[in-house]
C-alpha cells in the first residue's frame, strides 16, 4: 500500500469516525470505527468497525450504517475533496473483542502480584 492510500484510508476512517455518532438513527448502537481499506481508483472503500453489545445489536448497526451510507458519502465528499467519493461498505471487525477477550484470559492466568506486598 502506497503512503497516499495510507492517508486517503485514514482520513476517512478520520471523518467517518466523526460522523457516524453524530447519525440518529436508533439502531445504531456505540460504534467504533477501526480502519478504512479503499480501493486505489477511490470507487469502494470497506469501512471496518467494532460494535459493543450482541451479535443482534451488531447485525442492527451495520444494517443502520449501511442505511445511511449516503449521508456519510457526502460527509466525505464536503470534508475531503476528493476527486471521487468511494461508494462506503460496512463490515464487522472481531479484533476489538478478540483483544478484550485475550486481556480477559491472560488476567484470569496470570498470578496476583497483590500477594507479594504484604512479606
Amino acid at each position: 500500500m502506497t503512503d497516499r492510500m495510507r492517508r486517503v484510508n485514514e482520513s476517512v476512517r478520520q471523518v467517518l469516525a466523526e460522523a457516524v455518532p453524530e447519525l440518529k438513527d436508533p439502531r445504531i448502537g456505540l460504534v467504533t470505527v477501526t480502519g478504512v481499506d479503499t480501493t486505489s481508483d477511490l470507487r469502494h472503500a470497506t469501512v471496518f468497525v467494532s460494535v459493543l453489545g450482541s451479535g443482534r445489536k451488531r447485525r442492527a448497526t451495520l444494517l443502520g450504517l449501511d442505511a445511511a451510507h449516503g449521508l456519510l458519502q457526502s460527509r466525505l465528499a464536503r470534508e475531503l475533496r476528493m476527486k471521487r467519493t468511494p461508494q462506503l461498505t460496512f463490515e464487522y471487525d472481531p479484533s476489538v473483542e478478540r483483544g478484550v477477550r485475550m486481556s480477559q484470559l491472560i488476567d484470569e492466568l496470570a498470578p496476583d502480584d497483590d500477594d507479594d506486598t504484604d512479606e
